[in-house]
């Protein structure tokens, strides 16, 4: 699922306490001969506020066994995020399908500025000062993988000192 991304360090759920956010439950239908047939389709955000999270996609008759089915999903997609104490290391932004975010750090104090779906995945990893715009599309499933590809592309200066071969402080000095 990730393997587009170059730094993504995958996470074992094993001994983490993660937390579960529903991002949206949709009804969907199959038109069949003999009618029609209804089922759900549950997405859902698991983090443990430190840097972790996963997104997982679950379908079922009933609503309950579609959350659980998501749950299970997005803990065998577990990644690590780098954070810069309560906020992002730099400005990213990120696509999928008719979904666009941006995601801008932010000073201590300015709270998680985001809707919905973004809102979800900034609060399951532990951003705590953020500001988010949502562009396009406004469907949740869309807008919670643009956000994981906007995440998924941070860096902290740690990873770019070693990419470039040079000391932090070399880094900082430019």
């Amino acid at each position: 699922m990730y393997q587009d991304y170059k730094n993504v360090e995958l996470v074992k759920p094993g001994g983490l306490e993660l937390k579960d956010r529903l991002v949206g439950v949709q009804r969907v239908t199959k038109v069949t001969k003999g009618g029609r047939a209804f089922g759900f389709s549950a997405i859902v955000v698991v983090g443990d506020e430190n840097g972790v999270v996963g997104q997982g996609l679950g379908k079922s008759k009933d609503v309950a066994s579609a959350i659980a089915k998501a749950i299970e999903d997005a803990k065998k997609n577990l990644v690590r995020i780098p954070l810069n104490r309560a906020t992002l290391p730099h400005e990213q932004k990120g696509k999928y399908g008719g979904a666009r975010v941006t995601l801008l750090p932010a000073a201590p104090g300015t709270g998680v500025i985001a809707g919905g779906a973004v809102r979800a995945v900034l609060e399951a990893v532990g951003v705590h000062d953020v500001l988010s715009k949502s562009q396009g599309s406004s469907n949740p499933h869309n807008v919670v993988k643009a956000t994981f590809d906007a995440l998924l592309q941070l860096r902290s200066a740690q990873i770019v000192a070693k990419q470039r071969g040079i000391s932090l402080e070399k880094l900082y000095k430019g």
